[in-house]
């Protein structure tokens, strides 16, 4: 199989919006959906991808790391696509700075997008699931959270656990 991995940020503004990038009707990936900022690790970001994800910030938004407060991974989302392809997405978030300007991305138009208003979008079935498990969940911690995508009644759902290094919570 295949191992294809991304970077996204979910960036909250004062008024509690996350901005999304509308992807145009053309685009070769997610066309016409509503999705976080973000994308692809490049070869030299394996290792990294905060590094990755500051980089596909800044190109799609013209965002620079000073204009974001406490950026900081808190999902990392699997799937397999087609039998083919495992996809392994690493979800930042942060907190656009005020008064930071945004630039238009050549990929779509930056929208931001209450949190109670995503039904009115298409948006893909993890970014449901994150955003709805941060809203209620994650908002009150600061704790990593893994999902597994699987599909419950025909519908895509994730399994939530919370990343930890278990070996300091063995007792001896």
């Amino acid at each position: 199989m295949l191992l294809r991995q991304m970077a996204v940020a979910l960036l909250f503004n004062g008024n509690h919006e996350v901005l999304f990038l509308q992807k145009k009707t053309e685009a070769k990936f997610l066309s016409g959906h509503l999705v976080p900022v973000g994308g692809h690790l490049e070869e030299n970001e394996i290792n990294d991808p905060q590094k990755a994800c500051l980089r596909e910030i800044e190109e799609e938004t013209g965002l620079t790391s000073n204009s974001i407060n406490d950026l900081s991974l808190r999902y990392i989302i699997h799937r397999v696509k087609d039998d083919r392809e495992i996809r392994i997405q690493y979800i930042f978030t942060g907190k656009v700075a005020a008064g930071s300007r945004l630039l238009e991305s050549e990929e779509g138009r930056l929208e931001w997008v209450g949190c109670g208003g995503l039904e009115q979008h298409s948006v893909t079935a993890s970014t449901r699931e994150v955003l709805g498990h941060y809203l209620v969940t994650g908002i009150h911690n600061k704790l990593v959270y893994t999902g597994s995508m699987h599909s419950v009644r025909g519908e895509p759902r994730v399994q939530w656990a919370i990343l930890q290094d278990w070996e300091g919570q063995v007792k001896r």
